[in-house]
């Protein structure tokens, strides 16, 4: 289908004729465009001759994204079930995803080849490698959307963009494992109350490798093969890593593993960002069998806010997608009464980093939720604050919030 707008048209189970659309058709080119932001500090460099220009992206993300997002404000606007499936059909919105791989990979190269052929002072050196860390940290958004497609090529789409970071385990850990585990004590990508960014990053990053290996590895087992097979997707894209990662090294010498090393560390950061706002202190109740409540979209925190939802794929209608994870994000359902953060993820992000911070907001809002009540019993704690945070928000004191 087109460019522009597009009207979709269906009849409902009650033969009711309803007709949508898409008012963010057109906008939904920022999540192609934002791909390209680190290029823009090359350019003001290569303009002005100014080494701090290569700070410009890092003040498009933190600093102008937050910005619009307040004056913007939030889309609450949600497409008629009648006509999802001719929605979900439109091949457009796929192109968007499968386009923004190759763009990863060029923002990378291009930010290597100005690291490693421009005499940069060390800061500039390392804002520059941050600034393509944080792109590609970015683009494991667009992993994270082909990588819950079932079809071959969106999957081996999703091996490609997880390899510019080196972080291949990804899809694997997150589609079997951390969907199945979200907002219980079990899930190591799942953030509890109290606990810092900090803390949260040495339980995730290390947890999400071992169980995402585990996991392929009985899934080739049973199949009579060894995890060291060619047919193992992690290594795989782990592959692809190794080849543009050392293909860069080689063209550019030692100096690009120190851009790379700070590169893939700021990526990772930035997925554990992502995974420490989405499910903070949540938790999921055992049923009389002792399983797990199936995943509600309660489970997950959301955002409505616009432009960083434009720019990241609906990544922050998080709870439909827990709820419906093979459903694609143009469909993605805005829900009243649902955990909801202050601010797009660019903001909320910058404050998980000052956990007093983030504790002062979110913990009250936490508390405060419809199915929560201030009963510290529904709430995912981390062991080490819970005697802290039991004393602070003891029944008696919570009051009405």
């Amino acid at each position: 289908m087109g460019l522009l707008a597009v009207t979709y048209s269906a009849t409902t189970a009650d033969g009711q004729r309803v007709q949508w659309r898409d008012g963010k058709r057109l906008a939904w080119l920022l999540s192609v465009v934002y791909p390209l932001v680190p290029l823009v500090g090359v350019a003001l460099h290569a303009l002005t001759g100014k080494p701090a220009m290569l700070a410009a992206p890092l003040v498009i993300g933190y600093g102008l994204m937050p910005l619009l997002d307040a004056l913007i404000g939030e889309d609450r606007n949600n497409p008629p079930e009648a006509v999802v499936p001719q929605l979900e059909a439109d091949t457009y919105y796929r192109w968007l995803t499968w386009l923004s791989v190759p763009l990863y990979f060029l923002t990378l190269l291009v930010c290597a080849w100005w690291a490693g052929t421009q005499a940069l002072p060390w800061w500039a050196f390392a804002i520059l490698a941050y600034a393509a860390g944080a792109n590609s940290g970015m683009g494991l958004t667009t992993g994270h959307e082909l990588g819950h497609k079932h079809n071959a090529f969106e999957q081996w789409l999703a091996r490609l963009i997880l390899a510019v970071p080196a972080y291949g385990h990804f899809t694997v850990e997150h589609g079997r494992g951390h969907h199945r585990w979200v907002s219980t004590p079990e899930d190591h990508a799942s953030a509890r109350m109290g606990e810092s960014i900090y803390r949260f990053a040495l339980r995730e990053l290390p947890g999400g490798m071992r169980r995402a290996w585990a996991l392929e590895s009985q899934r080739l087992m049973s199949l009579g093969f060894s995890p060291w097979n060619r047919r193992n997707t992690m290594l795989q894209s782990y592959a692809v890593s190794a080849v543009l990662q050392l293909g860069l090294i080689a063209a550019f010498g030692p100096a690009m593993i120190v851009f790379l090393a700070i590169h893939n560390a700021v990526a990772w950061w930035q997925l554990t960002s992502a995974n420490y706002v989405e499910h903070y202190g949540l938790l999921r109740a055992r049923q009389a069998n002792g399983e797990y409540e199936p995943p509600q979209p309660r489970h997950s925190w959301n955002t409505n806010h616009l432009v960083t939802n434009l720019a990241l794929f609906h990544l922050q209608r998080h709870s439909d997608h827990h709820a419906n994870p093979s459903r694609r994000y143009q469909s993605l359902r805005h829900f009243p009464d649902l955990p909801q953060l202050p601010s797009g993820y660019f903001g909320v992000f910058t404050m998980a980093y000052f956990p007093r911070w983030w504790f002062r907001v979110m913990d009250a809002r936490l508390l405060a939720l419809p199915h929560v009540q201030g009963d510290l019993a529904r709430v995912n704690i981390d062991p080490r604050a819970r005697s802290r945070l039991e004393a602070r928000y003891a029944p008696q004191r919570l009051g009405v919030r």
